[in-house]
């Protein structure tokens, strides 16, 4: 990207949430990055400039951080975060220092805050209550990777906010592989885990409910299966 902005992606094995954190790259936020990725989520880091904004349009993206701000009463903080809300309805967290404490509105644009120093399991636990606000849904049994959304907890996957008929298999199936995302499995290990040891049919099976979910879930704007030629299939890591 051009320009200013620095994004640098953090990727976890496990995609759940995708934050961005807008602040200077420094090594504090590189490492609350490294351990929010540890605890399931996806984070980018995007120095502030005017492409954070293009960022925020482009990127499928589930909550913000901000850390950046020059001003001792949070200002900077607020307007970054009317920025971001205007692009999208996303819930805001700030992380704050302690002289922008005093000066902080809740009001404007700002969901939730973490008072440095940056405790990882707080701002993970923060950011989780934000995002069950938001979707009304425990977070721990969605996985999300852009428009798409297996609701573990209700059996239910989403296509931009759609409801997708799946049949127990093919549910099973895109379950399987976007909980291993970016992972290649045989037919074979397909066969195995989603059918079960005890199933005697052909490896043939697989390619036909992969095709099937592939008329349901993906367009010519959404690509989440990919085949791996000579050995099988993965679910795409977002790019």
């Amino acid at each position: 990207m051009a320009g200013s902005t620095l994004i640098k992606r953090l990727r976890g094995s496990l995609t759940l949430f995708r934050l961005l954190i807008i602040a200077d790259e420094t090594d504090r936020v590189r490492k609350l990055g490294s351990r929010l990725v540890e605890r399931g989520f996806t984070c980018s880091i995007a120095s502030d400039g005017e492409e954070v904004t293009e960022v925020v349009i482009e990127q499928a993206l589930d909550l913000v951080l901000i850390a950046m701000d020059g001003s001792p009463d949070g200002s900077g903080i607020r307007h970054l975060a009317q920025r971001v809300k205007q692009e999208r309805p996303l819930p805001v967290i700030a992380l704050l220092s302690r002289e922008a404490l005093g000066g902080l509105d809740l009001h404007l644009g700002i969901d939730d805050f973490v008072v440095e120093p940056w405790d990882a399991n707080e701002v993970a636990i923060r950011a989780k209550r934000a995002l069950w606000k938001t979707n009304k849904i425990d977070n721990a049994e969605l996985i999300k990777s852009g428009d798409l959304a297996v609701d573990l907890g209700r059996c239910e996957v989403t296509l931009n906010g759609k409801l997708i008929a799946l049949t127990f298999k093919e549910y099973e199936l895109l379950r399987f592989l976007a909980s291993n995302i970016g992972r290649v499995f045989t037919r074979e290990a397909l066969l195995n885990k989603v059918w079960g040891y005890d199933y005697y049919g052909g490896t043939r099976t697989v390619d036909v409910h992969i095709r099937r979910l592939r008329s349901k879930i993906e367009d010519s704007t959404h690509s989440f299966i990919e085949t791996v030629r000579n050995i099988g299939y993965k679910f795409r890591e977002e790019a």
